[in-house]
């Protein structure tokens, strides 16, 4: 068990990707596209108006994007209605010849990873090894899909009496998704992939901070072949994700983001016409450390699980529950693990964490650990902005941390780890599930019989043993309570994007 705890640490290291694995960087990358995408067109938004995406490693603005507003929505929406009209191109097309599609785009995606990289390291700040990563399981995620177009099918059905019942796996229809800002280029593969793959067509609305990869991959599609209006891509503020949520041709939203705005969507999404919903928002997620590991292993785990995409990561192991008898050494080990990260330029090479996305989320971050700091958890690290420019902060740890706390309760989306302290595994597994949230979860032990007595206790959608944010195509994610519900990735995912249909048939008698 001690060797699948190395080989976790390993594959952390793997997933920083050394200098020479990777493609050049550009440093510099040209917006290529910032308008909006409809019917396989570029627009401009019918208001006129545009705004900024900035560079949050230097505050710089990088582009005006097109301004996409309720009209440009109901315009995306109407072309989308149409692609999926019945005897369109793309309802008619052969379902392996939708998985080709597929193929090409992920192919095309690859052709030009460089710059997609790069441009969204540009207006992400994360570190150019982890955006390429992020490219890396989007093609995977793409490819996946692919495979399964021509394989989504019914079943026949031996229903009582003289009939001929099957059923039939079709697609949802017009399909809004809306991803965000921390992982924007995998958030898109991981909406439309499954949404392209059964059939049905696509108006998204990426983050107004990072819209710049999902309008290029949008020109890409295009050149994939796939028709016009199958997919559309409208960059827009909160009004744009409100306008597509309204609109009563839309048939399913598929939403990634914070807990308080997924609850807005699913109540606003049914005053028009009653849309499927699938909601994957945010968590507060307990990393359990036994205290039979190698305290070194656990550490570098635990601090990969938090303070990864520095801290922006829905599934963080943000509650980092220790066993007593190795607290204090695990928490003088975090400590001089985290005074050892490198924090800047995200095109470094030897950069391990970039900027928080903007200055409003790192204002509330510092509010945030000056909130800890006055409700008694101890500030052992960091805790302060990081130089004069852009929108770092310091890697911060807080030891003795109380599960009333304000850091131990609510999500703070930022490099901000908490270690708390458990003796007894019953109370532990009531402490971690102590919480609206149910996305994540990890254990860390040799001891195989208290992994899976815990693993059954969690209420969470994902429970990584020995290792922590391993994320892959084929297996699903998605969360318990207020992080959501429905899945994406893996099989699962599919259900997402279809109706089952039931055909009972009447067989003729044999003399008629």
């Amino acid at each position: 068990m001690l060797r699948v705890v190395k080989r976790a640490v390993s594959q952390i290291q793997k997933c920083n990707y050394s200098a020479q694995a990777l493609p050049t960087a550009h440093q510099s990358p040209k917006v290529i596209h910032s308008g909006i995408f409809i019917n396989n067109e570029w627009h401009k938004s019918k208001s006129g108006k545009t705004f900024e995406t900035v560079n949050p490693s230097t505050g710089k603005v990088i582009a005006e994007v097109q301004h996409g507003a309720k009209a440009d929505i109901d315009m995306a929406v109407d072309a989308a209605h149409e692609a999926f009209r019945w005897g369109s191109k793309w309802r008619t097309m052969d379902a392996s010849e939708r998985g080709r599609l597929l193929y090409k785009l992920a192919d095309l995606i690859e052709r030009d990873s460089a710059y997609i990289a790069s441009l969204e390291t540009l207006d992400n700040g994360k570190p150019y090894a982890h955006s390429h990563g992020d490219l890396s399981i989007s093609i995977k995620v793409l490819r996946y899909y692919a495979g399964f177009a021509d394989k989504v099918h019914g079943k026949v059905i031996p229903v009582d009496g003289n009939f001929f019942a099957y059923t039939r796996h079709e697609p949802v229809g017009v399909c809004g998704q809306i991803v965000p800002w921390n992982f924007p280029l995998m958030m898109l593969a991981w909406k439309i992939a499954p949404a392209l793959c059964t059939g049905n067509t696509i108006v998204l609305k990426p983050a107004e901070q990072t819209p710049l990869t999902a309008l290029y991959v949008a020109e890409l599609a295009k050149e994939a072949g796939f028709p016009a209006g199958v997919l559309n891509i409208v960059p827009g503020f909160g009004d744009a994700g409100a306008a597509l949520v309204e609109n009563n041709k839309v048939d399913k939203i598929a939403f990634t983001g914070s807990t308080e705005v997924g609850k807005l969507i699913q109540t606003n999404s049914g005053k028009y016409n009653l849309k499927r919903t699938t909601l994957e928002l945010g968590g507060k997620s307990p990393n359990i450390i036994l205290g039979d590991v190698d305290v070194k292993v656990a550490v570098e785990n635990a601090h990969h699980a938090i303070f990864f995409n520095a801290g922006q990561v829905c599934s963080a192991g943000a509650r980092t529950y220790v066993e007593d008898k190795i607290y204090d050494e695990f928490v003088e080990k975090s400590v001089e693990r985290a005074k050892k990260r490198v924090v800047g330029n995200p095109f470094d090479p030897k950069t391990e964490q970039g900027p928080q996305i903007d200055e409003t989320q790192l204002n509330k971050i510092l509010g945030m650990i000056k909130e800890g700091e006055q409700q008694g958890a101890k500030l052992v690290h960091g805790g302060k902005r990081h130089g004069c420019e852009g929108y770092f902060i310091e890697p911060t740890v807080f030891a003795n941390v109380q599960d009333d706390n304000i850091i131990a309760r609510d999500e703070i989306f930022g490099p901000v780890q908490q270690i708390l302290r458990f003796k007894d595994l019953d109370e532990l597994i009531e402490r971690a599930n102590n919480t609206s949230y149910g996305l994540g979860s990890a254990v860390f032990s040799n001891d195989i019989n208290k992994v899976n007595y815990i693993t059954q206790g969690l209420r969470a959608g994902t429970v990584w043993v020995n290792c922590y944010n391993v994320f892959a195509a084929q297996s699903p994610f998605g969360g318990y309570k207020d992080s959501g519900f429905g899945r994406e990735l893996s099989e699962y995912g599919l259900q997402q994007y279809t109706e089952v249909k039931a055909v009972v048939q009447a067989v003729p008698a044999k003399n008629s």
